[in-house]
């Protein structure tokens, strides 16, 4: 398999807010490879993998970083492939992460999820990868379905409280 999504983060100590990619990614049956890169202690081998990115077949980036945060920018600045940034809680609640990823120069954009947001950067991977490929399109909306189906749930399940002066 050729993965579609790279998943770069800062250092193993991200890994378990993105789990929630991978499983995502995972769940919805698209191929995706993980590994760590730092911006500051290795920042030739970000480089290079940014450059050689599209070429091995990578369609959309996500990458996670925490407190200086410049690993999704750096990334962005080497490729021209769409980049999406996970700030990491860390220190200041994950403010000063996500302020060093949406804050970049004119030409170098990284969408930029919530803080340790994981899942949704792999949602919107996924939503890039379904412009251009139908199957992928499919299973997300199949879902999307599941997540409406969740919420309907929750109503009914809220419908079967009682309380004496609950309306509905």
């Amino acid at each position: 398999m050729t993965p579609l999504v790279s998943i770069i983060m800062g250092s193993t100590s991200d890994l378990p807010v993105m789990e929630k990619a991978c499983q995502l990614l995972d769940q919805l049956q698209i191929p995706f490879e993980v590994n760590a890169l730092s911006a500051h202690r290795t920042p030739s081998e970000v480089e290079d993998f940014a450059q050689d990115a599209e070429p091995r077949g990578i369609k959309v980036i996500i990458a996670a970083a925490g407190m200086a945060a410049a690993l999704p920018g750096v990334i962005a600045a080497n490729t021209t492939l769409p980049v999406i940034g996970v700030p990491i809680k860390g220190m200041l609640d994950g403010l000063d992460a996500m302020l060093s990823i949406i804050q970049m120069p004119p030409g170098i954009p990284v969408a930029t999820v919530g803080v340790n947001a994981a899942q949704n950067a792999a949602i919107l991977a996924v939503q890039m990868l379904a412009l251009s490929d139908e199957a992928i399109a499919d299973r997300l909306w199949n879902y999307k379905d599941g997540l409406r189906a969740k919420i309907e749930k929750a109503n009914q399940d809220l419908a079967a409280l009682h309380y004496d002066f609950k309306t509905n």
